[in-house]
């Protein structure tokens, strides 16, 4: 294999060299920069392609009026954080709205933020009045305790920092707009630190993860790219690379660009089992990933494979109820029902996990966590499914006739001919004309 340094499955040429900011392109005409082409403003720092697109900025994009703002922020990268920010503290309020009435902030006691005047969220696992939250009180919370980390070189400096990420009270991370909004506040406190220090760099991961978890995917992925680029010039260790390439073949799986994430994900899986065994919780996430490319490209039958090598590890390791442990039943139990050459057992073995493992989720991560509502939804997909077969196999067995003529039939039944219903022509299917006999004769007399 070669060095992780090296590896270059997936990413254009320009990003395996190009250091990218999160503002990479021309203010103007959106010209791609990379980190060093074009030109700034003297003032504030913002970036655009030549001197042409520059003076129209100032004349007609409104930059006479923003220049000093965007300067008193701290530049142009500082001033866009500070705007994000804003936006998706906003999203993110107003998706809670409902389901925060009448709370109050477990860490400042207010419903109101004192300062910002925002509102509450809650996106974690918290059940009844506990986990409601102002993001400013979060952010400042997961600030101070990094400071603290910081400065008396704590060994405890990843603990304090998943405070960015995941609630202190029930530890599960923050998911959709909330994980978003955290994102960009984590970004804006520390975008500004040395890119050496390695601060910067876990707050640009941070963010990449709050975009892709709110589905702004066209977002995080030049941010992911950046980490990477990052990464890879100060020479990071391969497992530090392997989670930045994971997490940028899971933006592409996002983007539905499942045969460029694929090739990322066999490598991650193989370079991190070799690295870390096949206990460790990287492995196993590592493994979860990869049977998803499979499934989505309906490779079933590797993806079963695969699945069937690593859930009993996850179950042993893990446990029944740990979030990547339940990604994996549902894995499992997708590539069997979505498989066309599933058994009749297969399919009742695939509805019989999945409502376990529906059942768990719920539990677990509560019945408004992303997973849960897709788990569910999987389950009904492969009940529809289930019942079909098992009503068609009974149809071959009573009529004693293959698959394949039953699905002749089914054909022909669902076309539209022209018809006799109680002994006028009609346009339908011969399936519609039986039900309205079937139920005429079903009446009782003075009915029709």
């Amino acid at each position: 294999m070669p060095p992780l340094g090296a590896w270059s499955v997936g990413l254009p040429p320009s990003d395996l060299t190009i250091h990218k900011m999160i503002l990479t392109q021309c203010a103007v005409c959106a010209t791609e920069l990379g980190s060093s082409l074009g030109k700034k403003c003297g003032r504030c720092s913002t970036r655009y392609c030549g001197p042409e697109c520059q003076v129209q900025h100032w004349k007609e994009g409104g930059h006479d009026q923003l220049c000093k703002p965007i300067k008193k922020a701290g530049g142009a990268e500082q001033y866009n954080a500070n705007k994000k920010y804003a936006e998706a503290l906003a999203v993110a309020v107003e998706k809670c709205a409902e389901d925060t009435k009448g709370q109050t902030c477990y860490i400042c006691t207010q419903a109101l933020h004192w300062k910002t005047k925002e509102g509450l969220v809650r996106m974690c696992a918290c059940r009844g009045t506990a986990g409601f939250a102002h993001v400013s009180c979060l952010a400042e919370q997961a600030k101070i305790l990094v400071a603290e980390a910081e400065e008396n070189n704590l060994e405890v400096f990843k603990e304090r920092w998943d405070r960015w990420q995941a609630c202190s009270l029930c530890e599960q991370k923050y998911h959709g707009v909330v994980a978003c909004a955290l994102g960009w506040a984590c970004w804006k406190t520390y975008l500004a630190r040395p890119e050496a220090g390695g601060v910067r760099i876990a707050a640009m991961s941070t963010l990449g993860n709050g975009l892709s978890e709110a589905y702004d995917n066209e977002s995080a992925l030049p941010v992911m790219e950046a980490e990477l680029a990052i990464r890879r010039r100060l020479g990071d260790s391969d497992r530090n690379l392997l989670t930045v390439l994971g997490n940028l073949a899971s933006t592409y799986s996002k983007m539905q660009r499942f045969e460029e994430a694929l090739p990322i994900r066999r490598d991650v899986y193989s370079r991190t089992l070799r690295l870390q065994g096949e206990e460790s919780h990287k492995t196993l996430i590592s493994a979860n990933n990869l049977a998803s490319s499979l499934v989505n490209l309906q490779r079933f039958k590797e993806a079963k494979g695969l699945l069937l090598k690593t859930l009993p590890v996850a179950r042993r390791v893990l446990g029944e109820n740990e979030e990547t442990r339940l990604r994996m039943g549902w894995y499992y139990a997708v590539a069997l029902y979505q498989d066309d050459a599933a058994t009749l057992d297969e399919l009742r073995e695939a509805v019989t996990t999945l409502a376990e493992t529906a059942q768990t989720a719920r539990r677990v991560l509560g019945g408004a966590h992303p997973l849960a509502d897709a788990i569910e939804e999987t389950l009904r997909n492969a009940r529809e499914v289930l019942s079909a077969r098992a009503e068609k196999e009974e149809l071959m067995e009573k009529h004693d006739v293959t698959a394949e003529v039953i699905d002749a039939i089914a054909r022909f039944a669902v076309k539209k001919h022209q018809v006799s219903v109680l002994g006028t022509t009609v346009e339908g299917t011969y399936a519609e004309s039986l039900r309205d006999r079937e139920a005429v004769e079903a009446m009782t007399p003075g009915d029709a």
